[in-house]
């Protein structure tokens, strides 16, 4: 591994060389045993550049081949927002070889950007009286910083997990246990959380022929540390108890014990008509973000999807679907936070291209926005519409080109944005295939976020917003070539760039006036609020080889390239691009080399 750093005025490449251990060994026709050594993880596509200015922690999908296989046994769904983007539960995968958390705080340029995996191994499979087991552990080592001082500490991840079909598999009963040991030391043990547990019992039953579902999970957690850790962890994104009408920070306990419940009826087919109504809860205390992902606890949620599919072909479509759907969020205690609606539609015309198009509106009634201040008090949500089309080749053609735009207004019109986003598939030949997308957005936000000052646990806090003017463009390219049946080559590149310029800053001033301008009074004490330019590129390079049935070698090149800095707010495409691949890149080579044994 090639790591750039700096030294002094000038740069060095380190040379690291790691090597790891994989096995898998088949207990029975339906049990597997997976085991790994210090694993490199490394022939899988980089994940996409993301610059996310929002409250809440950005979720990113596995993409490690250890924890992708029978992701399904260690499902448990706990929050589920959307029913088209998925849900997250009690395992996410991603937790375990995370970036160290105390890397901001004992680390400098030279310290690991990565957490080593010492080991993991797990049991998984379906006997044959319909139970399905999952078995998962993990144990990470320690990593240092500067002065050797811990910047993530060794701990342990289990995971278990199990789920009996009745009914003949139109039903089944589960549980879900997971826990977490952190080896602490004293500079450690004020920022990190020592223990954490989770448990759940879920439930899913079908009826009327197999076309509806109810489901339902009941789940709790417990996490101990230090009074400091758990002060730490009433006063993250995730909780905020430090919110002047919130009235729940405790600096003294060192736990916290949470619970969360989850209820849906669906029907899944029969006739034109699908629906989904969903009601799911999150106690204030509520935490699970050690293992699993919690975007924020506190929460109720109410959603309804309501579908039309005409899968039946007629002279103008081959199939289409209409998609309604409402939604309404509450804080635990009854604050009305979130109250909106969509529709969107999509249609396969008779030469198999798609149409598509949507819209949003949220804002809808009297809400609040507990989260948009960073742990000041609630601020009223003005109302905020968008539309969106979008119009997709046939993709059985050798080239099939898609285009999307959108545009939207908010903060009772002082906010606004638009984004276009064209792509193309191609299929040159049976051996080379491939997708080149862009995305250029511009966005102005009248009312985000700049920053707190003072005393958090004050009333003299003062918690400023500013109008942002931001430009974003993304290009992303996926190119495939196969050499042979057993020799391919597969390469993944995004350069990404986002300016941003702040005016206008302000303070809170009366944050649930009705009207949005008595919401915000003028703020001088820091000067020019100020800007900036984030530029990120990714690429990853994978030669795979099978060089026997079930043996692979893999070649793997990642690079990665990156700038942040406070100059030059407005968008300016050549300057960018020269000094964004005009960094100093961080290289990554690495051979993997695997043997199918089959006694």
């Amino acid at each position: 591994q090639n790591v750039t750093q700096r030294s002094g005025n000038a740069w060095a490449h380190p040379q690291s060389t790691t090597a790891g251990l994989d096995l898998k060994y088949g207990l029975s026709s339906n049990i597997t045993v997976d085991a790994t050594i210090n694993p490199d993880f490394g022939q899988v596509e980089a994940d996409p550049a993301v610059l996310n200015l929002s409250a809440f922690e950005q979720f990113f999908s596995e993409r490690r081949p250890f924890f992708m296989e029978g992701t399904g046994i260690f499902d448990y769904r706990v929050q589920c927002d959307d029913i088209d983007t998925g849900c997250t539960g009690l395992f996410y995968s991603r937790r375990i070889g995370r970036s160290p958390q105390l890397l901001g705080r004992y680390g400098d340029d030279g310290s690991p950007t990565s957490t080593t995996i010492l080991g993991a191994g797990k049991v998984s499979g379906r006997l044959g009286n319909g139970l399905s087991v999952g078995l998962l552990e993990a144990v990470t080592g320690e990593e240092s910083g500067v002065d050797r001082q811990a910047i993530e500490p060794r701990t342990n991840y289990l995971v278990a997990r199990a789920r009996q079909e009745l009914n003949g598999g139109s039903s089944d009963v589960g549980a879900m246990f997971t826990s977490v040991h952190r080896g602490l030391d004293d500079l450690s043990d004020p920022f990190l959380r020592r223990t954490a547990y989770t448990g759940g019992l879920d439930m899913r039953h079908r009826f009327g022929s197999g076309n509806y579902e109810l489901a339902a999970s009941l789940t709790g957690s417990v996490v101990q540390g230090t009074a400091e850790a758990i002060a730490r962890t009433q006063m993250d994104g995730v909780h905020n108890f430090q919110r002047p009408d919130a009235y729940r920070f405790d600096p003294n306990r060192t736990r916290l014990t949470g619970d969360a419940q989850r209820i849906s009826i669906s029907k899944f087919g029969g006739g034109i008509t699908r629906f989904q109504s969903v009601y799911q809860r999150f106690s204030p205390d509520f935490e699970i973000n050690d293992l699993g992902f919690l975007a924020r606890a506190d929460e109720q949620m109410f959603r309804n999807w309501f579908q039309l599919a005409f899968n039946r072909p007629n002279r103008f479509q081959q199939r289409a679907s209409h998609n309604f759907n409402a939604w309404a969020h509450w804080t635990a205690d009854g604050m009305p936070t979130v109250l909106g609606g969509n529709y969107n539609g999509h249609m396969q015309l008779q030469n198999f291209w798609w149409l598509h198009a949507g819209g949003n509106m949220n804002g809808l009634g009297r809400v609040y926005d507990d989260r948009a201040s960073r742990g000041g008090p609630a601020v009223r949500v003005s109302r905020g519409m968008n539309a969106w089309f979008g119009i997709e080749g046939d993709t059985r053609k050798r080239i099939a080109p898609t285009l999307f735009f959108g545009a939207g207004r908010g903060d009772d019109g002082h906010g606004h944005d638009w984004y276009v986003e064209p792509s193309v598939r191609f299929r040159v030949a049976s051996r080379f295939s491939g997708s080149l997308g862009a995305r250029w957005s511009e966005v102005t936000n009248d009312n985000q976020w700049r920053a707190n000052f003072g005393d958090p646990l004050s009333d003299t806090t003062h918690h400023t917003f500013a109008r942002l003017d931001q430009q974003t463009l993304s290009l992303t390219a996926r190119l495939n070539y196969t050499f042979t049946p057993d020799l391919t080559l597969q390469v993944y590149a995004q350069p990404f760039v986002s300016t941003g310029e702040y005016s206008n800053w302000r303070e809170l001033d009366d944050p649930r006036a009705s009207n949005y301008a008595d919401r915000y009074r003028s703020f001088t004490q820091q000067g020019d609020p100020g800007g900036f330019r984030f530029m990120q590129f990714r690429s990853n390079t994978v030669l795979r080889w099978e060089y026997m049935p079930g043996s692979t070698l893999y070649l793997v090149w990642s690079q990665g390239r990156g700038r942040q800095d406070e100059d030059g707010y407005q968008f300016d495409f050549g300057r960018d691009q020269r000094e964004l691949f005009g960094a100093h890149p961080d290289n990554t080579v690495l051979l993997k080399v695997s043997y199918w044994m089959n006694p």
